[in-house]
């Protein structure tokens, strides 16, 4: 593995995302001075926060899985998760709600889905279940040290054991033919297939190496942190201030000073910080941009579909709703044609409902509720661009609201009290190309190797991290980022993991 050459001893990182705060806690842990440069006056970057009069909206991912690596990022600086925050474990972990009337729950406790799948779909189905479930987690192994938790310098790399292992369990088929072989009925397929649609590819093109996103999803268990997705940014920023990190919110880096390829400071508008090395976490043309360097590649980068988030509070709940919903449409292959081909808004869509203020109420006044309704929508590559999204937001929140009405959700809208709409336009005003938040899409020739890499040709001592380069999008892709950036500066370390306390599900409440 390249490592970066010259003086690393002060390594400024340039956002206080979650790639960099896991960045900075991995660099502290080896002994780097650091430190954290972000634009806003708090941790979290698309983790972030909105508030408004007593309802406290994440800004970004509602779905946490994969705490070990959150653990691993503590444990870097000896610290432990348990100490710093709480994970509750959901059960269930989602309920897919489809068109035709009927619902599931999906449990991440292996006994607990058989029993669910079978009462929906019969014991055929909780068999193949079982046979999905020993599928993806062998799918897990083989691809996580190997293929998702490691710095790639060339394609050759590829070129292990683990390559062929990854074939033989057939990882190299389409996602959604491959879990059709254990689940004909197309509504469970849905259930662990809908995860490609973030990583920008539709299941019936996708890879079926990427159902490793489903195992995270509806096996390793799904978390909500305590006070919101927020507490997690915030407690790794705390943990990391306490190991040492010397934060500067507020501070907007305007540009990169060098001397031939060294990046000798970070200037912000207020300041010059010299530096021996430096992480950078914001988009990926922000980076180039900063670094006045452009990758070369044979095509231009792919995205991921956009999103259009309504976070609303409310003065009322709905019971059919979990934490997580999943409120499928009819249509289900022509959406994806739809967001990743023709350009145009979900005729018919497919949404993630989440409700915080079922695990905890405390995001919330008394006796009031959260609610974001996400809906996925083309990126302005092919779709409306930001300019549009300006005039067409009001009329799509309005459609938005009349599908939760037809979907049972009946007087959403007379029971919004304080709410928020995010459209691609205010993903392009933070700086997101074509205006996504889930970045660049995992197409194969943008997948491991062949994904932009976190090194920089033309500059010795800087290093990408985020959801843009390796090993991608995704809250725990995004933590492994930062630790691979890390990495490129120290040089690899043993994995250190902090003793647990029991663990999170144990916590878990049913939602």
């Amino acid at each position: 593995m390249k490592v970066l050459s010259g003086p690393t001893d002060h390594v400024v990182v340039v956002g206080a995302g979650l790639a960099g705060l896991s960045a900075a806690l991995h660099l502290l842990g080896a002994g780097r001075r650091v430190t954290v440069v972000e634009r806003d006056a708090l941790p979290g970057g698309r983790a972030g926060r909105i508030e408004r009069n007593g309802y406290r909206m994440d800004a970004g991912p509602t779905v946490l899985t994969m705490p070990d690596l959150v653990e691993e990022a503590f444990a870097a600086v000896g610290e432990r998760l348990g100490d710093r925050m709480e994970l509750i474990g959901l059960h269930p972990a989602y309920r897919a709600r489809f068109a035709d009337g009927t619902q599931l729950d999906v449990h991440t406790d292996a006994e607990a889905m058989e029993a669910e799948v079978e009462r929906f779909a019969g014991p055929a189905a909780a068999a193949g279940y079982r046979r999905l479930r020993d599928w993806l987690e062998k799918l897990h192994r083989v691809q996580m040290r190997r293929f998702i938790d490691a710095n790639f310098d060339s394609p050759l790399q590829l070129l292990h054991p683990d390559l062929a292992r990854l074939a033989a369990l057939g990882g190299f088929g389409r996602l959604d033919a491959r879990v059709g072989r254990f689940l004909p009925d197309e509504r469970l397929r849905r259930v662990f297939t809908f995860q490609a649609l973030y990583a920008g590819v539709p299941p019936a093109r996708a890879l079926a190496a990427y159902a490793v996103i489903a195992y995270m999803d509806t096996v390793a268990g799904v978390y909500f942190p305590r006070g919101g997705m927020h507490a997690l940014p915030q407690a790794m920023a705390d943990a990391a201030a306490d190991a040492g990190a010397d934060f500067r919110f507020g501070r907007p880096v305007t540009r990169l000073e060098r001397t031939g390829d060294r990046i000798t400071a970070v200037i912000t508008d207020q300041a010059r910080l010299p530096c021996d090395a430096v992480v950078l976490t914001p988009d990926l043309p922000v980076s180039y941009g900063l670094l006045g360097r452009q990758p070369r590649r044979p095509l231009a980068l792919r995205h991921s579909p956009s999103a259009v988030v309504l976070h609303a509070g409310t003065d009322r709940t709905w019971p059919q709703l979990a934490h997580h919903t999943l409120s499928f449409g009819s249509a289900w292959r022509s959406t994806f044609h739809e967001l990743t081909r023709s350009g145009r808004l979900m005729t018919d869509p497919s949404l993630l409902i989440t409700r915080p203020t079922a695990t905890d109420p405390g995001l919330a006044p008394p006796g009031r509720h959260l609610h974001y309704v996400l809906a996925p929508c083309p990126n302005t590559d092919i779709g409306p661009d930001a300019r549009e999204w300006r005039d067409l937001a009001p009329r799509y929140r309005d459609r938005l609201l009349a599908t939760l009405d037809r979907r049972g959700l009946d007087g959403f809208s007379s029971a919004i009290e304080e709410e928020c709409l995010v459209t691609p336009a205010d993903w392009t005003a933070a700086g997101h190309a074509a205006g996504s938040p889930f970045a660049t899409a995992h197409t194969f020739a943008q997948t491991g190797p062949f994904r932009p890499r976190n090194l920089v040709n033309g500059t010795e001592n800087a290093v990408l991290a985020g959801c843009g380069t390796t090993p991608g999008v995704g809250v725990p892709t995004v933590l492994l980022s930062g630790k691979l950036a890390a990495a490129r500066v120290t040089g690899p370390r043993p994995r250190r993991v902090a003793p647990r306390a029991p663990r999170p599900a144990a916590k878990g409440v049913p939602a």
